[in-house]
């Protein structure tokens, strides 16, 4: 198999609203902002965190007067709905069951996921979140729809 370079992936859309609920229990929701589906993959590190929390509370996707996407969620103090996904590292190029060897482990997932939690509270950023390996129903009234898939590289990071 081709080893492919280490990275943190996220699926990010602006949104109306978004919830979380586990068991019939709702544990998250957010007013207009973004949800982020958050992936982590074998190998990845603070680096990969730091990188994806500074360009996702920067994106400009949210409108200006213009009507023109040109605001962040830093900047209009708009909140995150966070929900771990270990699926969008599924890989389906060989067979019709997904492999998710690719995926970190669930405790190097874990880790890694409540350090971008709060690395985005440090920034100022309201978060919320799903619960870390739980079955759950995500809601999303996605605006636009306007989605990005995001990825770290390690290859763009200066060292240090």
């Amino acid at each position: 198999m081709v080893k492919l370079p280490d990275k943190m992936r996220a699926v990010v859309q602006r949104v109306k609203s978004g919830s979380v609920r586990v068991d019939g229990v709702e544990v998250a929701r957010i007013k207009e902002g973004l949800v982020v589906l958050l992936a982590v993959r074998r190998g990845d590190s603070e680096k990969d965190a730091k990188y994806l929390v500074e360009k996702i509370s920067n994106l400009r996707i949210f409108d200006n007067q213009a009507g023109l996407p040109d605001k962040s969620v830093l900047e209009l103090k708009r909140e995150v709905l966070l929900v771990s996904q270990f699926t969008l590292y599924g890989d389906t190029r060989k067979g019709r069951r997904p492999s998710f060897e690719q995926a970190a482990s669930s405790k190097e997932a874990e880790e890694l996921f409540e350090r971008v939690v709060s690395l985005f509270r440090k920034k100022g950023v309201e978060i919320k979140t799903g619960q870390f390996g739980k079955r759950m129903l995500v809601e999303i009234q996605n605006d636009g729809p306007f989605t990005l898939i995001l990825d770290s590289k390690r290859e763009s990071f200066s060292e240090g």
